[in-house]
């Protein structure tokens, strides 16, 4: 984020542990003009607007202040009948109210003698509050259509700029406007003092003052004003004379024989001073110059000739100093230190030229706001400490640790999941969403019988429900079905009037305010007729309700309404009920909900379109997913979304373990559940994944849930910008080809960023996660072929005897190894899924390499210099059948040719999504076979992956590429010598210590500047 401003301080609060710091700066100087006025407390600036004629729709007030105080009116607006708006600091935060009413408040620990920006903007019915970027609409009353300021009242400070619609205030004061007056003390000018803070930033910090010569006689004077979060913390320590004691002043209380409390609620951030003042074994304790304690001692009080003050905390080895504290040290800011009246020079402290300390932060206040603006939801309050933030959820019908999530389930169907019976519940339909949780009755059987209202003589019937709109209406959408009766029992009164058709009665039914409607019982809206006109059996054949006949005899039209858009029913009008005879009666049931429309949305991955996508999930600071799954495989992905470098990924990692991993900029974090009893037994199990600015969990069915806490003071915004992907598979022949290529930063580059990009954070030297499951006939067959320019590679297939076999060669003085499965008949046509991990002792690292170039080819094979006869001639035999969850790393190259195809991705032949990797329908419940091979391979090269190929044989496709290739060679020959000396000098360099890692910074993925000697493919 930009910032603006006329001068900056740049104070380093940590030290790089690598041992070294850098800074980039990008400043642009413009002419900036400076209108400053000045305020004693007593002072105002008044502006009459009586001789403006017009009036616009918008207007708006903005300035600058800076202040000491905080507290203080910066806006009085008086409009029509004594109504006004207020703008006021107020503890440190600013309040707009009106007619004694809060309106908004923003900021915090707003008086901290720095500018803050502040503007003040009416559209309409609307204001709209801004305070340092952060900005708040409500709704203006309306009778303040005018604004006229009146006087600004008890602040102390200077504002800066104040304009109201474009007119500079302060300047027209200055060349003496007399719409403009100035009042009381009020000068151009700001001259606020500048007060010198410390900051206690942990529980070591300690600030160490010789004590004065002056005390010895008995009278101490000690005064110091403080800001906290904390609830307890050491202010001041110091020994007596002759060892009879020392004296604590606490945050809370100042304690020795006799203890001496004074103040209360010191720990909320704001500005508190304190006072400690002894003479003649009398001592007196004031907190905000309130005289709040005072106890007398018989203990000689003056402190020892040799002791010393230690404010905050005690040194963390005594350094032969005498120093006890019985509490945890004090974290916070301190200022306006006086000892007998003088102030103390900080700056001399931080020199060394005065006393000691430890752990301070000197000319700053380091105080931080982390409930302004508050992360807790849902009304939960917000309280603090120095380092962290805790929301109390009590009463709130929320959880965790924001109040993100619900304590209620979405639904009585999850009720009835869960084996509960008929009773109340309270139900929250949108989960985490802004609608409040409701109690209602959940009939679990659909049985249980409804007392219906009856009224006569009446012509109107309203109906209320005790839930709020919002909630009634995200019920009936939410659900399955719902249903309400409407009956009328009627004796010669008519629902319509059999001449022209006009309706005698209706009913209003539907959302908000409701729509009129003259059906009743399942027939269709707008077509005047009942239920047993839908069916033709009314009463009389001639009409198409039974009450239209107008018997005098009793007679019903009554059903049940199920149209969702029309219910619930608000209000009901009966008007043939006057005549000589007429009888009526009507009863209008609950509304009946159930069943619940998100609950059961299951996919089941066996379609042509094995895959689901959505728009991007958005969930910068709180995120929660919850979803239901049964499976017979071992491992497989939930769902992924990613960004350019942030990503959320939630997996079955195996049988018995669900992984949720995330990654907002402070690197990959996962959060991990395991379970003792299988996950894929073909049952659902439920998980429940949150994330928030403080932590984040995962809960699987009833087991405990998996917290990960969140860095103090680290990134929080979740960044992602692609779709929201669940699972893909896809059917291949032998002339079916895919490219996938991908550059990731080279670890060691000069040019790589220290903190790589979590999408491809699984892909580096130290190892491979590679998996895939497949579905083939073939025999033998390749599966993955990872190979490097240097000969080096590491290949997976199925043999001759239908055995998984993986063959590596990653060292050109060894000889290739081989590792075989003990499981056999691989090539049966069932489904397989297979985990190959490396994991290397050492990494020899070539510098010279600055990025790493994969390219995936699925499915086409062409000629792998250094392979065997008998490995080319396999490669050369192509791959049919099914291949499916092609990971290597967090990379799907699989996924992105079906799903996402872009430039990085080629195809060439005929591939398509497919059910291929679901399980047939004969064989539903055989259980998925899993093979996984691990082993250590000890490596110096950089690897590559190449899927199977199959070459692709046409003639006249080939000629034009051996002719394109043979005069690229020709053409690249002279600029590849004229590179090799080059590169030559740049590996004598990189062998050099202390080189190449200067600035590891400013590493993209994409940059063309320097051309690699390890371009790598993948072939599938």
């Amino acid at each position: 984020q930009p910032v603006i401003a006329r001068y900056l301080r740049l104070i380093p609060l940590d030290w790089n542990p690598t041992g070294r710091i850098g800074l980039r700066l990008e400043i642009y100087g413009c002419r900036y003009t400076s209108e400053v006025a000045g305020f004693d407390g007593k002072s105002s600036l008044v502006y009459r607007l009586s001789a403006r004629t017009s009036w616009t729709a918008r207007e708006s007030i903005s300035l600058k202040f800076k202040t000491l105080r905080n507290s203080g009116t910066l806006l009085h607006a008086k409009g029509q009948r004594d109504h006004s708006l207020n703008l006021a600091l107020e503890r440190g935060k600013l309040l707009s109210g009106s007619g004694g009413k809060l309106l908004v408040s923003l900021g915090s620990l707003l008086d901290d003698q720095h500018w803050h920006h502040v503007k003040l903007e009416r559209l309409g019915s609307h204001l709209n509050l801004t305070v340092d970027k952060t900005t708040q609409q409500v709704l203006v009353p309306a009778e303040l259509s005018r604004w006229h300021i009146h006087t600004v009242r008890n602040f102390h400070g200077c504002l800066e700029n104040l304009l109201y619609s474009e007119l500079n205030l302060i300047k027209l004061a200055k060349q003496g406007s007399p719409q403009v007056v100035a009042l009381g003390n009020m000068t151009f000018s700001c001259s606020e003092p500048v007060f010198v803070a410390v900051t206690f930033t942990d529980s070591h910090s300690f600030l160490q003052l010789p004590v004065l010569t002056s005390w010895q006689s008995g009278v101490v004077s000690i005064a110091l004003q403080f800001r906290t979060w904390n609830k307890a913390g050491l202010l001041l320590t110091f020994d007596l004379q002759q060892q009879e004691g020392s004296v604590f002043l606490d945050v809370t209380c100042c304690c020795f024989c006799v203890c001496v409390c004074s103040g209360a609620g010191l720990n909320d951030g704001q500005w508190h001073s304190v006072e400690l003042n002894s003479m003649e074994n009398r001592l007196s304790v004031t907190v905000d110059r309130d005289e709040g304690a005072t106890a007398h001692t018989s203990i000689p009080l003056p402190p020892a000739a040799d002791s010393q003050l230690f404010f905050g905390g005690c040194p963390a080895h005594g350094g032969g100093l005498s120093c006890r504290n019985p509490i945890q040290g004090f974290q916070g800011c301190m200022r306006l230190l006086k000892l007998d009246g003088q102030t103390v020079d900080l700056i001399k402290v931080q020199e060394r030229r005065l006393g000691n300390y430890s752990d301070l932060k000197i000319d700053m206040c380091g105080i931080i706001d982390r409930c302004s603006p508050s992360h807790c939801e849902h009304g939960g309050r917000c309280t603090q400490s120095w380092r962290n933030f805790h929301c109390n959820c009590s009463n709130s019908g929320y959880r965790g640790a924001t109040c993100h999530s619900s304590k209620y389930e979405p639904s009585c169907e999850v009720y009835k999941h869960q084996g509960d019976t008929s009773g109340h519940f309270y139900v929250d339909v949108d989960g985490s969403g802004p609608i409040k949780p409701q109690l209602v009755y959940c009939n679990m059987t659909e049985l249980t019988p409804v007392q219906a209202s009856a009224d006569t003589n009446q012509h109107f019937a309203s109906f209320l429900y005790p839930s709020e709109e919002k909630q009634l209406s995200a019920v009936i959408s939410q659900s399955e079905h719902c249903e309400q009766e409407l009956s009328y029992h009627c004796r010669k009164s008519r629902l319509s009037n059999s001449l022209d058709g006009t309706p005698f009665s209706w009913w209003v039914g539907g959302p908000a305010s409701g729509q009129i409607h003259n059906f009743w019982g399942e027939a269709l809206p707008g077509s005047r007729q009942c239920a047993c006109g839908l069916q033709d059996n009314c009463l009389d054949s001639s009409f198409y309700c039974n009450c239209d006949a107008d018997y005098d005899l009793w007679t019903e039209d009554s059903d049940l309404l199920t149209q969702k858009e029309s219910l619930p029913v608000r209000s009901l009008v009966l008007g043939d009920i006057h005549r000589p005879g007429s009888e009526a009666a009507y009863r209008v049931g609950p509304l009946r909900c159930h069943g619940d429309k998100n609950f059961w949305n299951a996919a089941f991955f066996d379609k042509e379109t094995s895959y689901l996508h959505f728009p991007t999930f958005h969930g910068e600071l709180n995120a929660d997913i919850s979803f239901l799954f049964k499976t017979t495989s071992s491992s497989g992905l939930f769902l992924e979304n990613l960004g350019i470098k942030d990503f959320i990924r939630i997996e079955l990692s195996s049988s018995t373990e669900v992984v949720f991993s995330f990654d907002v900029g402070n690197g990959p974090l996962e959060v991990k559940v395991h379970s003792d009893l299988p996950l894929n037994d073909d049952r659902w199990h439920s998980v429940r994944a949150e994330r928030n600015v403080k932590e984040a969990s995962l809960r699987v069915d009833g087991l405990p849930a998996a917290l990960q806490e969140a860095p103090t003071d680290g990134f929080i915004h979740l960044q992602l910008n692609s779709q929201l992907f669940i699972e893909v598979s896809g059917s291949f022949e032998p002339t079916t080809s895919i490219t996938y290529i991908v550059k990731e930063p080279y670890e060691e580059s000069k040019n790589s960023s220290s903190l790589h990009s979590s999408i491809y954070s699984d892909i580096t030297l130290r190892g491979d996660d590679v998996s895939l499951s497949f579905r083939t006939s073939q025999s033998p067959a390749p599966l993955l072929y990872v190979s490097s320019f240097y000969r080096q590679y590491l290949i997976l297939l199925i043999n001759k005897h239908d055995e998984l076999e993986v063959r590596y060669k990653l060292h050109s003085n060894r000889d290739e190894e081989v590792l075989s499965s003990r499981v056999m008949n691989l090539a049966d046509g069932r489904l397989h899924s297979v985990t190959v991990r490396r994991q290397a002792d050492t990494v020899a690292v070539q510098n010279k390499l600055m990025f790493l170039y994969f390219n995936a080819v699925i499915c086409f094979c062409s000629e792998s210099e250094g392979l065997s006869a008998d490995l080319a001639g396999l490669a050369s035999a192509g791959f049919s059948g099914c291949l499916s969850a092609v990971r290597f790393g967090a990379i799907c190259p699989l996924k992105a040719a079906l799903l996402r195809p872009d430039g990085r991705v080629s195809v060439a032949g005929a591939v398509v999504a497919s059910s291929c990797a679901a399980p047939a329908q004969a064989d539903s419940y055989a259980a998925e076979t899993t093979h996984s091979l691990s082993g250590k391979i000890r490596t110096t090269a950089d690897v590559t992956v190449l899927m199977p190929l199959c070459v692709l044989r046409f003639s006249g496709v080939i000629a034009v590429v051996i002719f394109i290739v043979v005069c690229a060679a020709a053409i690249l020959a002279r600029f590849i010598c004229l590179r090799k000396e080059t590169y030559r000098n740049q590996e004598v360099k990189a062998a050099q210590p202390g080189e190449g890692r200067a600035f590891p910074f400013s590493g993209q993925p994409d940059s063309l500047s320097v051309q690699s000697e390890n371009q790598k493919e993948f072939f599938i």
